[in-house]
């Protein structure tokens, strides 16, 4: 079976700064205009929730969230581009969901890309809505880029009708 038809499962744990050197290497291969080690540094340092994403003792994935009131923020979610199409971006979006419910947030938010086509495939496949759109929100080659603004809301019975991994 080939690599994109396989279904991985990866161990995760709460994201540390120890970890910046690994989460830097992945951010710089998985985006064009990556996040700064300081902007990682700061959400930590702020006590936003974050997970790590390690299988055979590598990291291989993170994401971090911010939660205030009832709602949730997915500030940065990535899966190294040499370990996507196994399902592990799936399996960490759905930990980070999870994690927002168990701090009682009552809905979720994030912004993507709409050239982002397999990130957007997966969010509308995990329940995620668009509700809007900010104007050139992301720095890109020839400016910017629109951001699409996408939210679920959490009820009880959404994680139990998701579709399995």
């Amino acid at each position: 079976m080939s690599a994109a038809g396989r279904t991985a499962r990866a161990a995760l744990r709460p994201l540390r700064e120890s970890d910046l050197n690994a989460v830097m290497a992945i951010e710089v291969r998985g985006y064009p205009y990556p996040w700064t080690r300081g902007i990682f540094i700061d959400c930590l340092r702020a006590g936003y929730p974050g997970l790590a994403m390690e299988q055979d003792g590598l990291l291989v994935g993170y994401a971090l969230l911010s939660i205030a009131a009832d709602e949730a923020h997915l500030l940065n979610i990535c899966v190294d581009p040499l370990s996507q199409t196994r399902g592990l971006g799936r399996q960490l979006l759905r930990a980070m969901v999870a994690l927002a419910r168990d701090r009682r947030a009552q809905r979720i938010f994030l912004e993507v890309r709409p050239s982002n086509t397999p990130a957007l495939a997966l969010y509308e496949s995990e329940g995620f809505n668009e509700i809007g759109r900010r104007p050139r929100y992301y720095p890109a080659a020839d400016g910017r880029e629109d951001a699409l603004v996408m939210a679920m809301e959490l009820v009880d019975d959404d994680i139990q009708v998701m579709p399995p991994l």
